[in-house]
């Protein structure tokens, strides 16, 4: 087999393969095999027709085309392994020669993964918001607190922004109900939103007993977009009446004796919270500065794939709560070529990202062993609210393992990048990202010294066990 790759931009590449007929020989044979089991001819049993026979029943073409069919693809792989080209998508490929008994050419033309160089990423540095708990945060949280201990009194008034009423609704299209969009019985928060459109602004000023009718548009379902009547009945109005917050209720709702025990380590509890998010922003932060010094050529059916993913999944997301693109556009203050744009840049860099990623990583020759990947897969699980198990067999069938392996890969790639990085805060001082803890907190650097001995000595005796092997 001869090939040839002709590169059409940084990340599009054409291969030419040329196929000696004798390299074809095994798939025809096995061809000529497949469609003599598939034929009844008079005088010859299934499957021992001859291939002179089945080239005047079938004809050749038929069995050029099954032969060709089968040999191509592993062509195509040994062409782009010879010429070292890693595929980011399906190829094009079309045959343009077939001369029988002599020669079989065709043409693939696929995006592949462009090169890069990374430059020197030791001296980086950026900048992050401060980590400041204010008394506001921790009281939104200790009201949260409250309210999860409050309850509910019915009241004679009409409904407040706040109030909670029990309701029964139905929609109807043309004086008929449409199914699904009947509920009884339900306890709903004015002003929680998310639900139907309008119905915070219905329920307002309604007293036990009242209804009315509004129109609104439903967010799922066949009549999805258009205009129902709805009408809603308010058969309760409650207040929520929450619990003083004292040490007996400190006692209550946590392991604390007192009140200011429980203020603090609600405050506790932010600050770890804003110093993860830092953590995440700062290596945002180190990332974007590394991408400003590297020119990373985008393959542009991979980027149209990608926002095509990002765009469906965010529908999705947003029909589960309740709501339209349109409608949360509206929320957001953006326009439809604003939130395209948006969108865009986001996977434009994303894709960039993974690239350069891909490339430190190659370069460090990182590596993800089974505790690891075990690991990713849990987190992923609970992120996807899946059973992990479950994940995982869904994650081995469907072979997503190899890119589970290169996202820890860029992880710990990142991590490298982030860690030669100097990162300070708005306020000027540094932050601390090798002592930080899973949880937020942070550790002794001595911790942090020991483990980083412990993981050099147990390097060290695997390359000794690899060295005697």
């Amino acid at each position: 087999m001869k090939s040839a790759v002709e590169t059409l931009s940084p990340t599009r590449a054409k291969l030419t393969v040329e196929v000696p007929f004798e390299e074809l020989k095994p798939s025809l044979d096995k061809a000529y095999q497949t469609i003599a089991q598939q034929i009844n001819v008079p005088g010859f049993r299934r499957g021992k027709v001859p291939p002179m026979v089945i080239d005047r029943q079938v004809g050749r073409g038929a069995v050029l085309e099954q032969a060709i069919n089968e040999v191509v693809p592993q062509k195509y792989v040994e062409a782009l392994q010879s010429h070292d080209l890693q595929p980011l998508a399906q190829p094009d490929i079309e045959v343009t020669r077939m001369d029988d008994n002599e020669t079989l050419e065709f043409t693939a033309e696929v995006d592949v993964r462009p090169e890069i160089t990374v430059p020197d990423y030791s001296g980086l540095t950026a900048e992050v918001e401060d980590t400041e708990v204010s008394d506001e945060d921790v009281q939104v949280q200790i009201e949260a607190l409250r309210e999860r201990f409050g309850s509910l009194a019915d009241v004679e008034r009409p409904a407040a922004d706040g109030d909670f009423v029990v309701i029964d609704l139905v929609a109807t299209k043309d004086g008929a109900p449409v199914e699904g969009a009947e509920v009884s019985g339900m306890s709903y928060r004015v002003g929680r939103g998310g639900m139907l459109e309008g119905l915070d602004e219905a329920l307002i000023g309604m007293s036990a007993g009242d209804d009315t009718t509004f129109t609104s548009q439903l967010v799922g379902g066949d009549l999805v977009g258009e205009d129902v009547e709805v009408q809603v009945k308010v058969t309760q109005v409650q207040a929520q009446e929450l619990p003083e917050f004292d040490d007996e209720f400190a006692q209550l709702a946590s392991e604390f004796d007192t009140a200011d025990e429980l203020t603090d380590d609600v405050r506790n509890r932010l600050g770890n919270g804003k110093r993860l998010e830092q953590a995440a922003a700062a290596r945002d932060a180190v990332l974007e500065k590394l991408l400003d010094l590297v020119e990373v050529p985008l393959p542009e059916g991979v980027v149209t794939d990608e926002l095509n993913q990002r765009r469906d999944s965010i529908e999705q997301q947003l029909a589960h709560a309740g709501l339209t693109l349109d409608s949360y556009l509206e929320d957001e203050g953006q326009t439809q070529d604003e939130f395209e744009a948006d969108l865009e840049r986001r996977v434009r860099d994303s894709v960039a990202a993974q690239f350069v990623l891909d490339e430190v990583a190659n370069t460090l020759e990182l590596t993800v062993d089974q505790n690891e990947l075990t690991q990713h897969m849990v987190m992923r699980a609970q992120q996807s609210g899946q059973d992990p198990q479950e994940f995982a067999n869904h994650m081995f069938e469907h072979n997503h393992v190899p890119e589970l392996v290169a996202e820890i890969r860029r992880g710990k790639a990142l991590a490298q990048i982030v860690e030669g990085a100097t990162v300070s805060d708005a306020s000027g001082n540094v932050v601390d990202l090798k002592n930080l803890r899973p949880d937020g907190t942070l550790g002794d650097p001595a911790e942090a010294g020991d483990a980083a001995d412990e993981e050099s000595a147990t390097t060290g005796d695997a390359e000794d066990d690899t060295t005697e092997a």
